[in-house]
């Protein structure tokens, strides 16, 4: 007895300690990983309908492959170099420009008092500054740790391609892991598909189309540093809550003061489509079954930026939509709970 207990304990042992080292070896490529499941999560309509044509699942997760290399170096390629240019201008005119005067003259009343207008102005100069300077060492240290950088890229893309091409093997793999009945498995993995689809495409993606529209209108119309301002248009597109407009509005408003009358029209006419394009992109390409509740998105996304970086934007919201998953398999209720909302 007393010798399959021991027994019992040193395997126990063994496997927490293979535990433990496998973690820390995995540690340092762990959000490459994370990274791979969420891309192949992105592509795989993409890959099963290459999959159907040509009947090959290495070619049509290597050609997948190709296409996500190219989405991803050449817009990086062209793209950082301006960046980091426009980046470092903004940083140069926001210490020399006036924020006070337009806004004194939208809001005369308001900016009467010239201590308050020196405060505000201050803290409007010292947040364009901070957010250029941020965007400027952003861009710079990507190119510095580029030999870091692209060990992981190369995790990514090969994670991304056995992720893709065995997916299925991979999902009974993690169902005969977990220690739930048949029809909680089910329940478990449809509802973890579908609030995945309405973060990633929802949120994510469609926020990313709006940001791109306005960027598209910047550029047509010539605004200075474009591509600068376009990335922000991105990303406060996909904070909810927040969108396109507090992007395009201000330029709008730089551009009647300036007397580009004809600029600022078009900007609006960019900006209010792409404020209201989501009416209409969110019914045709996500699910209407399963619906994460906007509060538990934007607390996902702002907690996820602290502890993630930038890529927490898409971490936050998915690590709490399946903490919520399980809560509400959990509740066993019929009716939806006040996050996860069903239709």
């Amino acid at each position: 007895m007393d010798d399959i207990y021991l027994r019992k304990v040193m395997a126990t042992v063994i496997v927490l300690g293979l535990l433990v080292l496998s973690f820390l070896l995995i540690k340092p490529i762990l959000i490459s990983i994370i990274v791979a499941l969420i891309l192949a999560f992105v592509f795989s309509p993409v890959y099963e309908w290459l999959y159907k044509v040509t009947k090959l699942k290495n070619i049509s997760a290597f050609l997948i492959c190709i296409l996500l290399i190219s989405l991803i170096v050449l817009p990086f390629w062209f793209l950082a170099p301006i960046f980091i240019d426009q980046s470092v201008k903004v940083y140069l005119a926001s210490q020399q420009m006036d924020f006070i005067a337009p806004l004194k003259k939208i809001f005369p009343s308001l900016f009467a008092s010239d201590q308050f207008s020196e405060e505000i102005g201050s803290i409007i100069k010292s947040f364009v500054s901070r957010m250029a300077n941020y965007l400027t060492n952003f861009f710079s240290q990507l190119i510095i740790d580029f030999p870091t950088l692209f060990l992981q890229f190369v995790v990514v893309i090969f994670s991304f391609f056995f992720i893709l091409r065995d997916k299925e093997e991979l999902a009974d793999y993690i169902k005969s892991l977990l220690p739930f009945s048949k029809e909680v498995e089910t329940k478990l993995f449809k509802y973890s598909k579908d609030i995945t689809s309405s973060v990633l495409y929802g949120q994510v993606i469609i926020g990313f189309l709006q940001g791109l529209l306005v960027g598209i209108g910047f550029f047509i119309f010539q605004v200075p540093n474009a591509l600068f301002l376009t990335l922000f248009a991105c990303i406060a597109s996909i904070m909810p809550l927040l969108g396109p407009v507090i992007i395009w509005v201000p330029v709008v408003i730089y551009l009647y003061i300036t007397g580009d009358a004809t600029s600022a029209l078009g900007i609006t006419v960019f900006g209010l489509i792409a404020s209201t394009i989501d009416n209409f992109l969110r019914p045709m390409i996500v699910s209407k079954k399963t619906h994460l509740h906007s509060s538990i998105v934007l607390i996902g996304m702002v907690g996820g930026a602290f502890l993630f970086g930038i890529l927490g934007f898409i971490l936050g919201p998915l690590i709490l939509s399946y903490l919520l998953i399980i809560l509400e398999i959990y509740r066993n209720r019929k009716t939806s709970g006040i996050f996860i909302q069903q239709a």
